[in-house]
This record gives structure tokens, sequence and C-alpha cells, in this order.
């Protein structure tokens, strides 16, 4: 199974618009800063057509060790959570 890194995005909007490599690194970087920090400030981030990024409140709760089974206390968290658009998880479920 292959991983498409940063890199390959980079290099990917270099091929299609012509870019410098450092200005298609530099695009990138920007768009994630920016999903990062709209995140961060509590906003969802929403792509038509492949869907929504937004960070969940976990309370705390009580938990096992899967190992050990010994119980312990998970502590409260923020967690990032991506829902993909039915649009997406049709494109995705046809070439399976």
């Amino acid at each position: 199974m292959a991983t498409i890194t940063r890199n390959d995005l980079a290099l990917k909007l270099r091929d299609a618009f012509g870019f410098t490599a450092a200005q298609s690194g530099k695009l990138i970087d920007v768009i994630f800063d920016e999903i990062c920090e709209s995140l961060v400030n509590g906003e969802e981030v929403k792509f038509a057509g492949f869907g929504t990024f937004k960070i969940l409140d976990k309370s705390a709760r009580i938990g096992r060790n899967p190992k050990t089974g010994e119980t312990a206390i998970v502590s409260a968290r923020r967690v990032a959570s991506f829902r993909p658009c039915n649009e997406f998880r049709e494109r995705v479920s046809k070439n399976k």
C-alpha cells in the first residue's frame, strides 16, 4: 500500500500548475497551517466533495489496559475528527 506524502502533493502541484518546488511546498504549508489554525479556533473545515474536519471534546472516562485488564482513568482530551461526505464515500467504495 502506497503512502502519499506532503512532498508528493507538492510535486503534483508543481506539475499541474508550473510552480517551482519551493512555491508548491510553501502552498502546501499554508493550506495545512490554515486548516490547523481553524480547528484550534473551534471552527469546522469543510471541503465540498471531500468531507469535514472538526475538533471533538472527549470527556474523562474509565478505560482499561487491554494487556493487563487493569482499569485506568482516560483523561479528557480534544481530538481531531474527519467525516467524509457521501460523494467521497461512494467514490471510495466504487474503487475497491
